[in-house]
């Protein structure tokens, strides 16, 4: 167990770093496949509705699954037809995210019976947040390729991480095996001599 997932960290590590590196090297490319990519979850999304539609027992159901089902398809045809427009919405999605999420931050911090520097740090990450969120607002270009950079950062650390934990876990494996190994040898000559 401990070395199959080993294995896994490691080669989760590798393609993270390089997703990471690929990523710094060509943000703009990084918009364009994480466009792609949407294009294909939503095309996965609408196979999965129409699944779900013909798996239904009522016909009310049916229709609702197939209707979702091309609202997907549609989603997917306009991110491939038009990936700068559809890399635009991402961007200012992930701006209302922030800035959504930088409010509740600052009004939990307003609502927690939390320490003072607890409540400090929700304040001051809310208004990150909110900066970051206007500045995506602002400038969506740029803010494209940050969230590009950004994406390359965190699995160039993720990967650095992973790979670091999975060679740890291979090398308490291998110091297991030798103690097992080293007290089966004494069991046997203990065995030999009785």
């Amino acid at each position: 167990m401990l070395k199959s997932l080993s294995t896994s960290l490691i080669v989760r590590g590798l393609l993270a770093v390089a997703v990471g590196i690929v990523a710094l090297a060509w943000p703009g490319i990084t918009v364009l496949g994480l466009v792609i990519l949407f294009a294909v979850y939503a095309f996965i999304a609408a196979g999965m509705e129409a699944v779900r539609a013909f798996s239904s027992e009522r016909a009310g159901h049916v229709l609702g699954h197939l209707l979702l089902g091309l609202v997907d398809v549609g989603a997917g045809v306009i991110a491939l037809a038009w990936p700068g427009p559809t890399a635009l919405v991402m961007v200012l999605l992930v701006g209302a995210w922030a800035t959504i999420g930088g409010l509740v931050e600052i009004y939990a911090g307003f609502e927690a019976d939390e320490p003072a520097g607890t409540r400090a740090l929700l304040f001051v990450s809310g208004l990150v947040s909110i900066a970051f969120g206007i500045v995506l607002f602002a400038h969506p270009v740029i803010g494209a390729v940050s969230l590009a950079l950004l994406f390359g950062l965190f699995n160039l650390v993720y990967g650095i991480w992973a790979l670091a934990r999975g060679v740890d876990l291979r090398r308490a494996h291998r110091t297991v095996d030798s103690l097992v190994d080293e007290e089966a040898r004494q069991s046997d000559q203990l065995a030999s001599v009785v």
